[in-house]
């Protein structure tokens, strides 16, 4: 493993935890030529699971990139990284649940504006507006319109409950 500061290539393992879910194992390591500490993750190697883009193609599932897309998403906003692992996760087992170890990347945008739609909006609507890739002013006021329409109802409800 080389490490991520010097590029050194020899390193000790300080310390090994399995995850919760009991599916990765957590290597807390060090590097034999700057002592400085870092974190690996090992995982099973399984045949990948698959995203179909909107032209057809097909691409491997990749975490980190739906990870980079929340953060961007929910950047100077008050959600914890926590709270996005955790819809990563959700996106991950989405895909583990298909019987053909794909879904459409119309499915997993779908499912990751239901879990920042009830988050945050602000957030909702950065990730809703590169996803849905508006066109112009007006699909992005729709989208808003429909927001706040949605939040009109689910008060109406509250109050009148």
């Amino acid at each position: 493993m080389k490490c991520p500061y010097c590029g050194f290539g020899q390193d000790r393992v300080v310390d090994s935890r399995e995850s919760k879910e009991a599916d990765s194992i957590r290597r807390r390591r060090e590097c034999e030529k700057c002592g400085r500490r870092f974190t690996t993750y090992e995982r099973i190697d399984e045949i990948p699971y698959m995203v179909v883009k909107k032209d057809g193609r097909r691409e491997r599932f990749d975490r980190q990139k739906v990870l980079n897309g929340l953060l961007r998403a929910c950047e100077k906003r008050p959600v914890p990284s926590s709270t996005l692992e955790s819809i990563v996760d959700s996106v991950e087992s989405f895909l583990v649940d298909a019987p053909e170890r794909e879904r459409t990347t119309r499915e997993i945008g779908e499912l990751i504006m239901q879990h920042l739609k009830g988050l945050d909006t602000v957030a909702y609507i950065r990730f809703a507006s590169v996803y849905r890739d508006f066109k112009d002013v007006r699909e992005f006021k729709q989208e808003l319109e429909d927001l706040l329409e949605g939040h009109r109802t689910r008060k109406g409800k509250t109050q009148q409950g």
